[in-house]
């Protein structure tokens, strides 16, 4: 895989497939995450992203885990500077420690920069907004960290069109960093809200688009046909809301394509996202090898436009 892309309207190349930090110390320990790093940049992949608060929510974690191990592994491996680090800030780390003040970020983006033995940031990105936190506080506070070199560009990920609209207003009427990205939540299942509400306003702005959840959390793999298979992984349990008309629908759709073009569901998924003409690159995560070629196999599988025609009907909303 030697495709790259520009990543909005920074300077930053990226491969088209973004790897997921959120399993790192969470689904996969430090040995295995270093096997699927070590995999991912084997195959000409260069963009990972993280954030403070993975993983969190694991049992005995405290969150910083997955940038810990990523920092550790570029750390011993040498290549910090082959790789485009993406992490986020905003998220509740507990004891009340969330936000996107200015004295939150300083301190979150010290923090990060510890853990990921760094001295800077390539995307570092709202995780999820403070509407109690005015705009102008927030993009001034990463006006700082850039002019200081800690960040080098920002992005957005869970905030409303209307915060972001006004944040885009705001950077350019007082000469302030702007958003570059948005990470929205879109795959072939959650279309409607990042394409009615979001993809206008990314396109007009020229933003890079790296949507999480690229598989739905694994459902597009094809993985869970029935509630019977919600044992199948941790995510399981969360599987039997999608299993409605329109679900199993779609997953006959993908199941038929990927037949026809000797492929696996997720691949075939994951290349819809990367031919979509506001989709920079998607992020996935994986906890195999296996899985991650799945993956990356998506940037050099064709889909004809008969092919997402087809998958655009069986996933109509």
């Amino acid at each position: 895989m030697t495709t790259q892309v520009k990543l909005g309207e920074t300077d930053l190349c990226i491969a088209p497939v973004v790897l997921g930090g959120n399993v790192f110390g969470w689904t996969v320990d430090e040995k295995q995450s270093f096997k699927l790093l070590d995999h991912f940049t084997g195959k000409q992949g260069n963009c990972v992203d993280t954030a403070d608060v993975y993983s969190k929510w694991a049992e005995g974690n405290r969150g910083g885990e997955s940038e810990t191990i990523l920092g550790k592994w570029m750390h011993q491996r040498k290549n910090r500077h082959d790789i485009i680090l993406a992490t986020k800030v905003g998220a509740d780390m507990g004891n009340g420690n969330k936000g996107l003040t200015k004295k939150f970020i300083f301190k979150a983006c010290d923090d990060s920069l510890r853990r990921l033995k760094t001295e800077y940031i390539d995307l570092y990105q709202t995780h999820f907004d403070e509407e109690t936190t005015p705009v102008e506080e927030t993009l001034e506070a990463y006006n700082a960290l850039i002019t200081s070199g800690k960040v080098r560009y920002i992005g957005a990920s869970n905030i409303s069109p209307e915060r972001l609209k006004e944040s885009l207003h705001f950077s350019a009427e007082n000469q302030l960093p702007s958003y570059t990205t948005l990470q929205p939540h879109y795959n072939l299942y959650a279309r409607e809200n990042y394409e009615n509400l979001y993809e206008p306003l990314c396109m007009g702005h020229g933003l890079g688009v790296m949507p999480y959840y690229a598989l739905q959390s694994g459902f597009l793999t094809g993985k869970y046909r029935s509630a019977s298979d919600s044992h199948k992984s941790v995510r399981g349990g969360n599987m039997k809301k999608y299993l409605d008309d329109r679900g199993i629908t779609l997953l006959k759709a993908l199941e038929e394509v990927a037949s026809e073009l000797d492929t696996a569901m997720a691949t075939v998924a994951i290349a819809w996202l990367i031919h979509r003409p506001s989709v920079t690159a998607p992020i996935a995560s994986a906890t195999s090898t296996t899985q991650l070629d799945e993956i990356m196999r998506a940037v050099s599988l064709e889909l004809s436009a008969e092919h997402i025609r087809y998958l655009n009907s069986a996933s109509t909303y």
